[in-house]
């Protein structure tokens, strides 16, 4: 059969119909939140730190022990019915306090990396947006402070300070805000010569509402991405201060201090180090799941 022009009849549409969006608008949070569901290992890393938030809650109340509930005819049990991951060196039930270590260790971590984003925002974007003499004197102080091991400085300011909860919140604020800075100042070293910026400007804005209300927003995914890199940093930093005798007094406990008691005892009691040493690796591990997928997510250059 030969085809010919009258065997084809045009389509008829509206203009509406033409013109109509098919594919639903969505924001750009909107989008990367639709990609990072499409990441198994994200959304697996996020259900465990989920979960284990929820077991710090309501972990300690699951067991009819306390944390510092001592009963020396029951020292160094083995798991069982009775006491799910064991006992201590003083009879204390171990599920009770690694999940009372948990909610330390998982605040410390939260509030550690809120103040690095506060402070570190502040003075990145002051560095960046201002550049000139400023960014040069602000930026040598943030080399000097690079160039030294933050271990080393978080253990000479608890010798300083002291042992205790409060004091590893403020080393940690001192020793972590430096990597945030560096990496604000490079997002807004790459956005104040942009065209909104101008147009701020040209309307009268002084520098610090456009630092906080446009500049800052702008370069908000990298610092999602950081700040979660940076908790499970800081839960590790907290494991190591408590490893080395300058973590939380007793009898408060946190994720550091049960490894450190597990660690002197592991050859006899390996029970006493696994569980807090394995909370540990995996909570490290669902964070840093969960950022690689922020990461991917909040990238424009990934936009479909």
């Amino acid at each position: 059969m030969e085809l010919t022009r009258d065997l084809f009849v045009p389509e008829k549409a509206s203009q509406e119909a033409a013109e109509a969006i098919v594919r639903p608008s969505l924001t750009y949070w909107q989008d990367s939140w639709r990609r990072l569901k499409q990441n198994k290992m994200a959304i697996t890393g996020l259900v465990i730190l989920i979960i284990i938030s929820l077991m710090a809650i309501f972990g300690p109340f699951m067991t009819p022990y306390t944390f510092s509930q001592q009963d020396l005819a029951r020292t160094n049990q083995p798991p069982s019915r009775d006491h799910w991951f064991g006992t201590d060196d003083l009879g204390r039930d171990l599920f009770t306090r690694l999940w009372m270590g948990a909610r330390i260790s998982l605040f410390i971590g939260v509030v550690a990396a809120a103040l690095d984003l506060t402070i570190g925002a502040v003075y990145g974007g002051i560095s960046g947006y201002f550049g000139g003499t400023i960014d040069d004197i602000m930026m040598r102080f943030v080399e000097v402070m690079y160039a030294v091991p933050y271990l080393i400085l978080m253990i000479l300011l608890m010798v300083v300070i002291g042992p205790g909860l409060h004091s590893i919140i403020i080393a940690l604020a001192l020793t972590g805000w430096v990597g945030m800075a560096r990496l604000v100042r490079g997002q807004i070293l790459q956005l104040k010569e942009q065209e909104f910026i101008l147009a701020a400007r040209t309307l009268g804005a002084d520098p610090w509402r456009i630092i906080v209300k446009h500049l800052i927003p702008n370069a908000m995914g990298p610092i999602l991405v950081s700040v979660t890199m940076s908790v499970p940093g800081a839960i590790f930093a907290e494991a190591f201060l408590s490893f080395i005798g300058l973590g939380v007094p007793m009898p408060l406990a946190s994720w550091g201090t049960l490894a450190n008691d597990g660690f002197r005892m592991v050859r006899l009691f390996p029970w006493l180090l696994i569980f807090p040493a394995s909370a540990i690796a995996i909570t490290m591990l669902s964070f840093y799941l969960l950022g690689d997928g922020l990461r991917d997510a909040l990238d424009p250059r990934l936009r479909k």
